[in-house]
């Protein structure tokens, strides 16, 4: 029996060798995959050649001898990892107000799916570490994410995958966010400058890109989790007492006060702070952050900065999250104890048709004075109406406000965590986003705040301020804060449905200016 596994075992290292050539060339290979394994790989100084562009002179083509040829055929100077500039003209084709392209310099990336070239960039992580280093950074750091919402409890349905994403985007040559690239196509230049691929072979990419490009490029998913949104939310508070929209409007004021904070940051810094996003669309991207509306922010970002999704949508979620925290001595700092005490009169009974009619009149209006946010609030109303139609569409929005919203649910968490990768967010950007979303999330808050108070002083029916607080779209946490605080102060006083009505509104509201600024920065 021994002979025969001996001879077995031989017989097999034998066809193994042969495969290769010969033992010493698979004995090389064994040797190699040292070099493959996660320790080698938090030894890595810089990021993959295909991020920076930076490949060895062996994988770039032969560059060009201008002394030889003034006028090199740009085709001559091309492969799959990028190309060689090769005339004043396309070098100034290539140029950006922050980096100029001289002839003579390479240009490294790689070709995308569809045959695009994607340009590489310069990879800066905090303090200049090295970027096996970032990433061995970035792991506790996502651990203490999936702590905060296994333990903690703070949104654990969303920080919990986007956690597990970015440890997955940072388990070194792990390859799950690696791009689908082409190879070995017909390389053609077009007028821009730039190369493009036809007929080329496709290699797979990782799993987590495929997620990101079906639904955070595409902005599905966003849509979809609105969906889910509307089917699990009551507008019947906000339908019986309209005029709490104004305090779902001014909670929005800390988006604005974001979105000027981000412009002074380029101002001081440079153009360049955002990571060569414009900084008009950076500022919009990291404002939305303070409407505390998480789907609208990834939304948003997808379109105007894609570059900063993982630390706004960190930002965004977060401090949703941490609404229980902020708000409370927020609200206790700006009221006094006679106005926590207010007691407001119970809302009146909304009828069925008004339910009904409610979704259909906010999307018409939305269509006439606002097309850009049709897509986020016609989601969120076909989810309402479906959930106020009564019994016979049940069966959609219990689909819509339970499987749909779980599942994707999941898969825009992964995405998002894809992006935590440490070269996108060991940044000083991000520092300054995220505190920039702090700050707006507590101006938000105040406004909403100090609106109710600015109400009191001409009406006739007081409402009690702690409902402004609930302005932010955070639903229904920021209206469940409201209550409790309130509760603190006189435990009869609930004023939870009331607080309901500002909450919703604060959703609408932050679509709404998702729009505009989409509109104004597109």
């Amino acid at each position: 029996m021994k002979k025969q596994l001996l001879a077995i075992l031989a017989a097999a290292l034998a066809l193994g060798a042969f495969a290769e050539g010969d033992w010493r060339t698979t004995l090389a290979k064994a040797k190699g995959l040292v070099g493959e394994t996660g320790i080698s790989g938090f030894m890595k100084k810089e990021a993959p050649a295909y991020i920076t562009g930076n490949f060895d002179m062996s994988e770039r083509p032969e560059a060009p001898d201008f002394s030889v040829n003034r006028h090199p055929n740009p085709n001559n100077f091309v492969n799959r990892n990028g190309f060689w500039v090769v005339s004043k003209v396309q070098a100034a084709k290539l140029s950006t107000p922050s980096h100029e392209v001289k002839e003579g310099d390479w240009i490294g990336g790689y070709f995308d799916d569809k045959g695009a070239f994607v340009r590489g960039h310069e990879v800066k992580t905090l303090w200049g570490m090295p970027y096996g280093v970032g990433q061995l950074i970035m792991i506790p750091l996502c651990l203490v994410m999936m702590y905060l919402a296994i333990v903690k409890g703070f949104e654990p349905l969303l920080l919990l995958p986007i956690g597990f994403g970015g440890l997955l985007a940072n388990c070194p040559l792990g390859g799950v966010t690696a791009p689908a690239m082409m190879h070995d196509g017909v390389i053609s230049f077009l007028s821009s400058g730039l190369p493009v691929m036809s007929g080329g072979i496709v290699e797979p990419g990782g799993f987590l890109h495929y997620f990101f490009s079906f639904g955070i490029d595409t902005g599905v998913f966003p849509i979809m989790i609105f969906m889910g949104v509307g089917a699990m939310t009551d507008f019947g508070p906000l339908i019986a007492n309209p005029k709490t929209a104004l305090l779902g409007g001014a909670a929005q004021f800390g988006i604005f006060f974001a979105l000027f904070g981000a412009l002074g940051l380029a101002a001081v810094f440079g153009a360049d702070f955002f990571g060569g996003v414009a900084p008009i669309k950076a500022a919009a991207s990291i404002g939305i952050i303070g409407g505390a509306d998480g789907p609208t922010a990834i939304w948003l970002t997808s379109r105007l900065a894609p570059d900063l999704l993982g630390a706004i949508a960190v930002a965004a979620y977060s401090y949703m999250a941490l609404v229980p925290i902020i708000q409370p001595p927020i609200m206790n700092a700006l009221t006094t104890k006679s106005e926590r005490l207010i007691k407001m009169p119970p809302l009146r009974e909304v009828k069925k048709i008004e339910k009904i009619c409610f979704p259909l009149i906010v999307l018409l209006l939305c269509a006439v004075l606002l097309p850009s946010a049709v897509p986020l609030i016609g989601a969120l109303m076909l989810g309402n109406l479906a959930k106020e139609a009564g019994p016979s569409v049940a069966r959609i929005s219990d689909t819509m406000s339970n499987a749909l919203i779980n599942i994707v649910t999941i898969m825009l968490g992964l995405s998002v965590g894809s992006k935590l990768a440490c070269e996108k967010f060991l940044s000083g950007t991000t520092l300054g986003i995220l505190a920039l979303g702090l700050i707006a999330f507590c101006v938000g808050t105040a406004a909403g705040v100090l609106m109710a108070k600015l109400m009191n002083l001409f009406s006739k029916e007081k409402v009690n301020p702690l409902i402004g607080s609930a302005g932010v779209s955070a639903v229904p946490m920021a209206a469940r804060v409201s209550n409790k605080v309130s509760l603190g102060n006189d435990p009869t006083n609930f004023i939870l449905m009331q607080a309901m009505g500002p909450n919703v509104s604060g959703v609408i509201g932050s679509a709404v200016v998702a729009g505009v600024l989409y509109t104004l920065c597109r």
